[in-house]
């Protein structure tokens, strides 16, 4: 059961975008799973994949189209990962593209293949074939939440984000799908998100913009503390709306990167509340550490202990089992005598020492909430990190024990 979280029923359109999904029977029957999404020419794609190093075919094959050209075609399917499956994985992925291309009249290295599912199953790439005239001949403008969808696996609930502003006299839109609920830790999660923008970025600047929102979006979320072979995250800038991100004021262009921030933060929240079985959202939050890389370690090790994660799932108040988790913290420059923490906003520790006002009863009462706060601070430096997370319960070992069968 998905945590606060409800389908999408509206987002912008992004002119020079398209899309469309198709029920091609890779792994379910009576619903889509093979989405298309065209994207303009003169348009600029950046992306960045997964560092597990058992990463997936079309993993693979994108990277290397991606330096070779500028996309004009992604092709995405659900229930079948493609990966662990060797040369025949890497066939299949180059034959779904050489048919995209040939069904679209664009270069072989001009689409990009992306699949999410069972690892370790060969991919039938003569099932895409089968849908590219049904693919080509629905593709939409606004068809973003057929196709959010359609990529979905073991979600309960599709993700779409969107938001629109006036930059420079000209309304500018960022939109953006993803799918993900587990084998979610970043670098980056089992998740794959398709965002784009119809304001005009440079290749360049594109790919550093995403960099950066993605340390604040998809790269601060963990479910299961596991990196899938898969992860994928693509933003597209189309220039529709006629402004020019270089040509914008200092302002202007915080004003969007706050939105593109925004839409990938929202996305990527929208995986966690979705994570497997979890009945709660997390934020763990610390502050005051001497350097971000130690924040985010701290706040890492919280949100992937599954003896907290176990504690929040029974709403119980067990905050040794949080300290313990940032004192097993691999870092010389902790002091922990100098730590205080609260959860919900309740005192439970001051100074490395059990706060006075707190109670068990308080404590308890502040875990039962479906949101939850650990604010963990140092008390060391000026640096902080956030990383969101979920209980672990029983439902998620239901899921995944079940999910091949």
């Amino acid at each position: 059961m998905a945590v606060k979280l409800i389908e999408p029923t509206h987002v912008h359109s992004i002119e020079g975008i398209r899309l469309a999904a198709a029920s091609a029977g890779i792994r379910y029957t009576g619903r889509d799973d093979v989405v298309l999404i065209e994207i303009a020419q003169q348009s600029n794609v950046a992306a960045v994949f997964t560092q597990n190093k058992f990463c997936a075919a079309p993993v693979t094959l994108s990277m290397a189209h991606l330096k070779d050209d500028t996309p004009r075609y992604l092709i995405i399917n659900a229930g079948n990962a493609n990966a662990g499956t060797g040369q025949l994985g890497m066939d299949a992925a180059l034959a779904t593209t050489k048919a995209v291309a040939h069904h679209m009249n664009v270069m072989p290295q001009q689409v990009l293949p992306f699949s999410t599912g069972v690892i370790g199953e060969v991919l039938d790439a003569s099932k895409f074939e089968n849908q590219l005239s049904t693919l080509s001949e629905n593709l939409a403008e606004d068809h973003w939440l057929i196709a959010a969808k359609a990529i979905m696996t073991t979600d309960t609930v599709s993700k779409a984000y969107s938001k629109k502003i006036n930059i420079a006299g000209k309304d500018v839109s960022v939109t953006g799908i993803a799918k993900g609920s587990g084998m979610i830790q970043p670098n980056m999660a089992t998740m794959l998100s398709y965002v784009a923008t119809d304001l005009a970025i440079s290749s360049d600047t594109l790919q550093t913009l995403l960099s950066q929102v993605v340390s604040k979006s998809f790269n601060a979320i963990t479910v299961d503390s596991d990196t899938s072979t898969n992860d994928a995250c693509v933003l597209i800038a189309t220039g529709g709306s006629q402004a020019n991100y270089e040509t914008l004021s200092i302002d202007e262009q915080n004003q969007f990167k706050q939105t593109l921030c925004w839409v990938m933060q929202m996305l990527a929240q929208a995986i966690v509340r979705d994570g497997e079985g979890a009945t709660k959202f997390v934020s763990v939050r610390v502050e005051q550490a001497s350097h971000f890389k130690q924040a985010k370690t701290v706040a890492y090790s919280v949100a992937n202990s599954p003896l907290v994660k176990t504690a929040l799932s029974a709403s119980d108040p067990n905050w040794g089992r949080i300290m313990a988790a940032v004192g097993k913290c691999d870092d010389e420059d902790l002091q922990l005598s100098q730590a205080s923490l609260s959860i919900n906003g309740v005192s439970v520790m001051e100074r490395g020492e059990l706060a006075a006002s707190y109670t068990e009863q308080v404590g308890k009462q502040a875990m039962q909430a479906e949101e939850i706060e650990i604010k963990i601070q140092l008390n060391l430096g000026e640096a902080q990190h956030t990383v969101w997370t979920t209980d672990l319960t029983h439902e998620y070992i239901s899921i995944n024990a079940d999910y091949r069968s």
